[in-house]
């Protein structure tokens, strides 16, 4: 549906009951529509808490047009192409009240000698050329703030998180600085809702390992959503890894938006190991010459599962490279998802893209979607893009059990040969450690 916003009031905040009417009445809707259950729920969250969200002027703004948004086209359905996997409308039918909330209880770092900052706390002894300052304070700022925002009607994730976002970080890594220990933002939830934007800028030259930690929702429903806005200037080199371990009543919609500069390297890691409803999307743009994406996902899926990963990635200016690869594991009565678009720009010559997805199901109530693209509009390109779906292969259990191996430890091991070998790429040993531990534990859970 195409349409125009309205302009909204310029009040910070909205009344309570001017928001509330906008949002049941679909004030910028050009005719009444039924909300679901989960829609009716976040406008009334949203209704309740708006006036005492953080943010300035401009912040509350975005807020409210991001509800109004909302309220106007509603959660996309698989009629919208980006969610033609992903009902969201249909999959997310608990919202948790926002009541009750509590974090997790501290957690020993994923990597020992980490610099930790907690999603609602700063660290108290940060290295030199690291400069951290808690999201609430600039979503406050009227001058040289952070104003939350989203690409679309489409863009859920986008409409959530600026709507609700209170909390997280603005990270600043300062030009070649090369921080010698990662960087753990950990965000924790047990119950309720936790909705938080983190900015990180890795300055020109500089060189760092971050991990973005998100655990919890073992104590009950939760509602979690997280965006993070991540620039690599020039020169820079930036290891990004994106950890998903909560509990299996939790419903995690996460969002990285990505921008390279000239001769910019970065590594994305993602591993999903939990949650309930699981939608992470990246969204990335080589936007320098000389730029290059690496990207690496593993997906360990069981039970009632539904786990999506979407990824957009432009190269728009010449001499980009970029590959992605995809490892998934299905069990139980999962459901996985991987969507991923390569866009080349008809001025993005001597681009080189490649992307693979792979995939193990291992149960006959298992299913997976894949759907790879490439939109190229230079001729002068390397691209390509290929997906597997099989099970595990019966000579190789069959070689296993023959030498002694238990048919679940011989199962196991081939699926952590599967996984591991994507793991393996983040050189970093100590980190490698501690995800093949966690494969290990969900392996003898699932497999």
């Amino acid at each position: 549906m195409n349409w125009k916003p309205t302009a909204i009031p310029t009040s910070s905040p909205m009344r309570p009951e001017a928001v509330a009417e906008m949002i049941t009445t679909s004030a910028l809707a050009p005719a009444p529509r039924t909300l679901t259950s989960a829609e009716t729920a976040l406008a009334a969250q949203f209704a309740q808490m708006s006036p005492t969200l953080p943010g300035s002027r401009a912040v509350h703004d975005a807020r409210a047009l991001a509800m109004a948004t909302l309220a106007q086209n509603g959660l996309p359905t698989r009629k919208v192409e980006a969610f033609h996997y992903t009902d969201l409308r249909r999959l997310l039918t608990v919202v948790p009240p926002v009541e009750g909330a509590e974090e997790r209880a501290s957690m020993a770092p994923l990597v020992a000698g980490s610099v930790v900052l907690d999603d609602r706390a700063l660290s108290a002894v940060l290295p030199d050329g690291l400069t951290v300052v808690a999201m609430a304070d600039g979503l406050k700022a009227d001058i040289g703030g952070v104003v939350p925002h989203f690409s679309g009607a489409d863009d859920a994730i986008g409409i959530i998180n600026t709507a609700f976002a209170d909390h997280g970080q603005r990270i600043v890594i300062a030009d070649d600085v090369a921080l010698d220990q990662p960087l753990e933002i950990r965000h924790g939830v047990s119950t309720g809702q936790s909705h938080s934007l983190d900015h990180v800028t890795v300055g020109k030259g500089a060189s760092v390992l971050i991990i973005d930690r998100h655990h919890g929702g073992t104590d009950g429903a939760a509602l979690v959503s997280h965006v993070t806005d991540l620039t690599v200037r020039a020169g820079a080199a930036a290891t990004f890894v994106i950890i998903q371990d909560h509990g299996l009543d939790t419903t995690h919609l996460g969002k990285l938006r990505l921008r390279l500069e000239e001769k910019a390297a970065a590594t994305v890691f993602v591993a999903n190991f939990g949650g309930q409803l699981v939608r992470q999307e990246i969204e990335a743009v080589a936007a320098g010459e000389g730029s290059s994406l690496t990207l690496r996902a593993i997906n360990l899926i069981g039970g009632q599962t539904h786990c999506d990963v979407t990824l957009t990635l432009g190269h728009v200016v010449p001499n980009t490279t970029s590959t992605e690869t995809v490892r998934t594991v299905v069990t139980g009565r999962g459901q996985g998802v991987f969507q991923g678009q390569i866009r080349v720009a008809p001025i993005a010559q001597k681009t080189d893209a490649r992307m693979a997805c792979n995939t193990l199901l291992l149960s006959d109530d298992a299913s997976f979607a894949t759907k790879p693209e490439l939109e190229i509009f230079a001729d002068d390109v390397v691209c390509a893009h290929g997906a597997t779906v099989t099970e595990i292969e019966q000579d190789h259990l069959f070689y296993l059990m023959a030498r002694g191996i238990p048919e679940k430890a011989a199962r196991g091991l081939l699926i952590k040969a599967f996984v591991a070998e994507i793991v393996e790429e983040l050189e970093h040993e100590a980190l490698v450690e501690a995800l093949e531990q966690r494969i290990d534990t969900w392996l003898e859970a699932n497999a």
